[in-house]
C-alpha cells in the first residue's frame, strides 16, 4: 500500500514538472553568468578564403568608412595607401586599392610587342654606298640578307606578384581563428537574431538608456562616430587581420580612434541614436562579411 502510494506522489511530480517546463522564455544575456563560461568558442567546419578583391570601385552611396567596413580594413590604412588626404572625399568610378603591392605588375605582352612594333616602324631605311669591288658585293649581300630576315619581337609575360597571389589565396590564420576570446557586449534581452537572408547583420540586445556596452574582445578602434547610415553612434573595433566587431546605436561613445581596447573594457553608453528604441546593435565581420554573433558569444540563459 506504501509503496503504490509513493509510484503516486512519483507520477505526480513528474507531470507537475512537465507542466511546469513548458513554454519558452527569450533568451536573456547575463554578463556574469556567460563569463563563467569557456569564452573561446570553436567555430566548425573549413575556414573560409580570403574573397576580398584587390581593387574596389566606389559606387553610388559609398563612403570610404563604408568600404572599409565592408570589407574588414581600417578606414585610415585605405586613406593612406591610396593617397586619400580627406576620408569623406571619394567619387564614384575612384579605385581604392584594397591591399599594398598587389597594383605594381609588368606591362602586358600584347602592351610590349606593340611598343616594339612601332618603335621599328619608326626606323628609317638606311642608305649605304659601297666603291665597287668582290668585297664591297659580299657587304652588299650581307646587308640585304638581314633585312630580308623577319623582324624579331621581344615578348614580356607579366609575372605575377606571388607574394600578393598568396596573401589572397591565404585564408585567416590559425591564431585569428583560436586566439580571440569573445564576451557578451552587454547584458539585456535579445530581441534580433541574426540571419542572412533576412538582412540581418546581427543580433538586437534591448536595455536601458545609458547602461554599459563592452567590447567583446580585444583590439584596436578603427572607427567611432556617426558616418555609416542606420548604425547611429558606432564603434568599430578591429581584433585582427580577419576579424572587426561593431557597437550600433549607441548614446555616448566613450573611446577614440586608434585607441587600443582590452575583453571587456566598458566603450559606450547604450542609447537609440537611428533607431526606434534603446538597443545594442552588434556585429561579427570575418574579412568585412557579417557572421553570426552567436557562433562567437558564450551565450548565457536564464
Amino acid at each position: 500500500m506504501k509503496s503504490h502510494r509513493f509510484f503516486t506522489l512519483l507520477l505526480m511530480t513528474v507531470l507537475l514538472l512537465g507542466c511546469a517546463s513548458k513554454g519558452q522564455r527569450a533568451p536573456v544575456f547575463e554578463r556574469a553568468e556567460a563569463e563563467k563560461k569557456s569564452a573561446a568558442m570553436a567555430i566548425k567546419g573549413p575556414r573560409e578564403k580570403d574573397w576580398r578583391p584587390e581593387v574596389y570601385v566606389v559606387q553610388k552611396g559609398d563612403t570610404l568608412y563604408s568600404i572599409a567596413f565592408n570589407y574588414g580594413f581600417d578606414y585610415h590604412e585605405l586613406a593612406e595607401l591610396n593617397r586619400i588626404q580627406d576620408p569623406s572625399l571619394i567619387s564614384i568610378g575612384q579605385e581604392i586599392r584594397l591591399f599594398p603591392g598587389r597594383s605594381a605588375s609588368a606591362s602586358s605582352p600584347a602592351m610590349v610587342e606593340a611598343k616594339q612594333i612601332e618603335s621599328l616602324l619608326k626606323e628609317q631605311p638606311k642608305v649605304v654606298k659601297y666603291a665597287y669591288s668582290e668585297a664591297a658585293m659580299a657587304q652588299i649581300e650581307k646587308v640585304q640578307e638581314q633585312k630580308s630576315r623577319p623582324a624579331m619581337v621581344a615578348s614580356v609575360e607579366s609575372k605575377p606578384d606571388t607574394k600578393a597571389e598568396a596573401a589572397a589565396d591565404d585564408g585567416a590564420d590559425e591564431a585569428d581563428e583560436t586566439g580571440l576570446e569573445w564576451s557578451i557586449p552587454a547584458q539585456g534581452k535579445l530581441i534580433g537574431e541574426f540571419s542572412e537572408s533576412a538582412n540581418r547583420k546581427g543580433i538586437d540586445i534591448a536595455g536601458t538608456l545609458g547602461q554599459p556596452v563592452f567590447a567583446s574582445a580585444p583590439g584596436k578602434v578603427v572607427y567611432s562616430g556617426s558616418g555609416l547610415r542606420g548604425y547611429g553612434k558606432l564603434i568599430i573595433i578591429k581584433h585582427n587581420k580577419t576579424y572587426l566587431s561593431a557597437y550600433a546605436h549607441n548614446d555616448k561613445i566613450l573611446v577614440k580612434e586608434g585607441q587600443s581596447v582590452t575583453r571587456g573594457q566598458k566603450i559606450a553608453a547604450m542609447g537609440n541614436t537611428d533607431t526606434d528604441q534603446v538597443k545594442l546593435h552588434f556585429e561579427v565581420r570575418r574579412f568585412g562579411k557579417p557572421v553570426d554573433p552567436a557562433k562567437y558569444l558564450p551565450l548565457g540563459k536564464s
